[in-house]
């Protein structure tokens, strides 16, 4: 059952007439944990007040919750609401958002497109986990609309993109915070969790504002995030990719967070790509390092993500800009129709598994 107790991913959901407040998926029911477990902290509007408590409290509240619904779940079976009574909200308040660049595959091709007669990889990428900081103000809910962004597009040129693509990614979510000035601990004791996370992006709008500072407009107007936040213990794991040259010290790993994760990105419903998380060559222990090595500090809510992730084969590709080879390589669509990039009202849908586990669904259409 991808939704039985070896889950358990954590949500917020309302009931019409009654504030959101978090619960956790049972198959096709979500459980009011506020109710089930006499706890108060779950009566929020988001998880931040949970992760707040720290890792002991997740992995008893996760042993409590697997316990009641395979022993006693007479005892929780009022409180159990089927999801197609509830609606789904952001399943918690992201404090700051960084996106990394850790797919060898992704970044070897998107070197290929833009400077095909140098080296695809830049001289920094092997050495450490790139990444920049995001826009966590338009971090949106799966099912969220998404509005074509305008913008400038090249010299004396303003208007809508028309180069609007995705990037099929997995989100990190921070629960444990750092003071300002110190380093991250362990990565399981910070990060509460994964979730699906699509960085829509303006091709066009980047090309043209990237150079020196990197992303910025191109990359701001939206992410999309999973309802569900799956915990890490639910994961299968995997050793990440060999590394060459061996990292520095900081960022050599020190457990196997490698993570054995398929996605699926779908068009319209039509299935365009398979991205294999495993293959990612930064790891999100590293990239937690990396991000507070400086001593910047951790918050409750922090997000971080993957960056695209793309396999060695097209069909393993997390972008169009790469399954397309940036416009010039259009996909064919079941219905006849072609794309280069996303038209407005298309609908892209990202979904992953992982083993016997499902980490759900992220949604979005294009208006």
């Amino acid at each position: 059952m991808s939704w039985g107790v070896d889950n358990l991913p954590y949500g917020v959901f309302s009931r019409q007439g009654q504030a959101p407040r978090v619960g956790v998926r049972y198959g096709d029911r979500v459980l009011d944990l506020a109710a089930a477990l006499h706890d108060e902290v779950f009566a929020a509007p988001s998880l931040n007040p949970f992760m707040a408590r720290g890792r002991t409290a997740w992995h008893d509240t996760r042993a409590l919750l697997q316990e009641k619904l395979t022993t006693d779940l007479s005892v929780v079976e009022s409180h159990l609401v089927p999801l197609d009574q509830v609606t789904m909200h952001l399943p918690f308040e992201v404090a700051d958002y960084v996106d990394f660049y850790c797919s060898l595959d992704h970044a070897s091709n998107i070197g290929r497109i833009f400077r095909p007669d140098s080296e695809p990889l830049l001289p920094n990428w092997r050495h450490l986990p790139v990444g920049y900081h995001g826009r966590a103000g338009t971090v949106v809910v799966s099912g969220t609309p998404i509005r074509r962004p305008r913008g400038q597009v090249r010299a004396g040129t303003f208007g809508p993109s028309g180069k609007l693509d995705i990037e099929a990614e997995l989100g990190f979510v921070v629960g444990t915070p750092t003071e300002l000035g110190t380093c991250a601990g362990a990565f399981e004791d910070h990060v509460f969790g994964v979730t699906l996370l699509n960085d829509w992006s303006a091709r066009d709008i980047q090309a043209w504002e990237y150079v020196p500072l990197g992303p910025f407009l191109g990359k701001s107007f939206a992410t999309s995030v999973s309802p569900w936040v799956t915990p890490l213990a639910a994961l299968p794991r995997v050793p990440g990719p060999t590394q060459q040259p061996e990292p520095l010290d900081y960022l050599r790993r020190r457990a196997d967070w490698g993570l054995d994760i398929e996605v699926e990105v779908r068009i319209n419903d039509e299935v365009v790509s398979r991205p294999p998380y495993s293959t990612m060559y930064w790891t999100p222990d590293q990239m937690l390092a990396h991000l507070t090595v400086n001593g910047a500090s951790l918050r409750v809510g922090d997000l971080f993500a993957s960056g695209t992730i793309s396999g060695p084969r097209r069909e393993e590709r997390g972008s169009l800009i790469e399954i397309t080879w940036n416009g010039t390589e259009p996909i064919k669509l079941s219905s006849g129709e072609t794309r280069t990039f996303l038209e407005d009202g298309d609908t892209v849908t990202l979904r992953a598994t992982a083993g016997d586990i499902t980490l759900g669904e992220v949604s979005g259409t294009i208006v």
